[in-house]
């Protein structure tokens, strides 16, 4: 699966690492949900090194369709909450 990371760049991820970002996901949803600003931060921090540990980095110049989009690493609780679907940021 391609993730593009907003302002960083692509990933080629996995399908086996899925489970592990869903897990990710799903607490960084319960703490927007909550408002827990703090938990968020963590959360996402741990979410997107995640992906670019489990993942292989596309160079610059490939352009892929993209499965999944992440925010940005600095991104607010509210911007994440608005690209929010039903099941958090990771289908599944």
């Amino acid at each position: 699966m391609i993730v593009r990371i907003m302002g960083e760049g692509q990933v080629r991820v996995a399908e086996s690492h899925l489970p592990g970002l869903n897990r990710l996901d799903d607490e960084l949803l319960a703490e927007i949900e909550g408002g827990d600003h703090e938990g968020f931060r963590k959360t996402l921090g741990a979410l997107l090194d995640a992906v670019r540990s489990a993942g292989e980095p596309l160079p610059d110049d490939v352009l892929q369709p993209s499965g999944l989009i992440l925010p940005a690493a600095d991104a607010t609780l509210e911007e994440v909450k608005a690209m929010l679907k039903d099941d958090g940021l990771i289908p599944g």
